[in-house]
């Protein structure tokens, strides 16, 4: 991820006083086409270095005090359940989450997987970016192709071609099923929808314990780590992309995808986690009835 140019050091010793920045030329940038056009050369180039004036093309930056965004899916959760909305289920750092911010209850959900990820991620309904059904179930109709078309665009392309870092982790579901092996086509993969970096699983579900899982355009298989849990790895793996973005780049915004695949099948969880919960879920339940 790390890119270095070397410039010939005479070279840049000789112009060096005479560089202009085209960042000007970014700030004033229609952020409305995307990407941006390829901005013209605003530099002088005689023909030799005497009273020429480079000029070097910036990488696109964010806009000033653009924020780092953290969009988190819960599978299969259900809208009624989570304590934050009045659920029975206790969920004490989204409740924590929610009285710092703000909650929106009019989110439409499709009640599938594949089509409320295309509709969340593409600001459209499903069916106009091909996803009304799963994955696995690619119809020869439109509105259920499973194809997501070039001419829709994702939130993370957006933010991409805006100088955003992006990063999907965790399940996708958004490929479909006859291209999720190790020959693509790569097309409808995350990092073709704009994401810088993918570590998950490209399927509908796997397991909590032992999944098969992708990273970027490759196929890596089973996990080898002793008591590997794949929602804990999650966290870890995000957190060390967020590090390696800002060692590099500490001002620059990122958008981090993060979607479980709990609560969905199958509902695999550590036995403390299910020994808590044997205690706790049935008088909580009794309360609801």
């Amino acid at each position: 991820m790390l890119r270095a140019i070397i410039y010939p050091i005479a070279v840049a010793v000789a112009v060096a006083s005479q560089i202009t920045s085209a960042t000007a030329a970014s700030a004033d940038w229609d952020r409305t086409v995307l990407p941006r056009p390829s901005q013209p050369f605003q530099g002088v180039a005689n023909r030799t270095l005497e009273g020429s004036k480079a000029s070097f093309t910036e990488p696109v930056k964010a806009p000033p005090g653009a924020p780092n965004i953290l969009l988190v899916l819960i599978d299969d959760a259900g809208f009624g359940n989570p304590s934050t909305f009045g659920g029975p289920v206790a969920t004490p750092t989204l409740d924590k989450l929610a009285a710092e911010g703000l909650r929106y209850n009019r989110f439409y959900v499709t009640a599938l997987c594949s089509p409320t990820r295309a509709a969340l991620l593409s600001d459209r309904n499903h069916h106009a970016v091909g996803f009304g059904s799963i994955s696995e179930l690619t119809g020869g109709w439109p509105g259920y192709s499973t194809h997501w078309p070039t001419s829709a665009a994702s939130i993370a392309q957006i933010l991409q071609a805006n100088g955003y870092n992006t990063a999907a982790i965790g399940k996708w579901h958004l490929t479909p099923d006859a291209q999720q092996g190790p020959a693509g086509p790569f097309d409808r993969w995350p990092n073709a929808l704009g994401f810088d970096y993918f570590w998950g699983f490209l399927g509908g579900e796997t397991s909590q314990f032992d999944p098969v899982l992708a990273e970027n355009n490759s196929i890596i298989g089973v996990p080898k780590e002793k008591n590997f849990y794949f929602n804990d790895a999650m966290v870890e793996r995000s957190i060390a992309w967020i590090r390696d973005q800002k060692a590099q780049a500490r001002d620059k915004p990122f958008f981090l995808y993060f979607s479980t695949g709990a609560s969905h099948a199958p509902h695999q969880v550590p036995k403390e986690w299910s020994d808590k919960l044997q205690r706790e879920v049935p008088p909580r339940l009794g309360q609801v009835a």
